[in-house]
């Protein structure tokens, strides 16, 4: 389970990954030794997968995020496990999810223009789609990667 003190180095973590152990326990106020023990038990146990460094898309060329949907008349372990290697292979897909609903798939894509979004689109086809439609992005409202933490 997760106490509180998981929770407030959980939550100090997903904010700014680069803080040294030493840092995160003098916020949390615990010992770098106990800080570091949870850190570890938390990776070991999955709840931390891993840590990266967010970039700004606009700042290395990729100024255009699109959502694609996308609707199949294949419902089956093939067709799945091509489409699966093909959005696994194509550059610039960041996030694809299986649907409940109408969709069948939803997609996140950053590009860096409409030219490459159509290079993007042109890969994707090599997976059989039924139907394919597109949203682009004009404004971020909102963007996190930091999940809400139950108490």
């Amino acid at each position: 389970m997760i106490d509180k003190t998981d929770r407030l180095l959980l939550d100090t973590m997903q904010n700014d990954a680069s803080l040294s152990v030493g840092a995160l326990a003098e916020h949390i106020g615990i010992s770098k030794s106990a800080c570091w023990r949870r850190i570890q038990k938390l990776e070991e146990g999955g709840v931390i997968r891993q840590r990266v460094t967010l970039l700004a898309p606009e700042k290395i060329g990729l100024s255009l995020t699109v959502f694609i949907s996308v609707r199949t008349n294949q419902h089956n372990p093939r067709w799945a496990k091509q489409f699966k290697a093909t959005v696994e292979s194509v550059s610039g897909v960041m996030e694809v999810y299986r649907m409940g609903g109408d969709v069948d798939y939803l997609i996140k894509a950053v590009v860096p223009d409409m030219a490459g979004y159509d290079r993007l689109y042109q890969k994707l086809l090599s997976a059989d789609l039924f139907e394919v439609t597109a949203g682009f992005v004009m404004e971020t409202i909102k963007q996190t990667t930091a999940l809400p933490l139950p108490s």
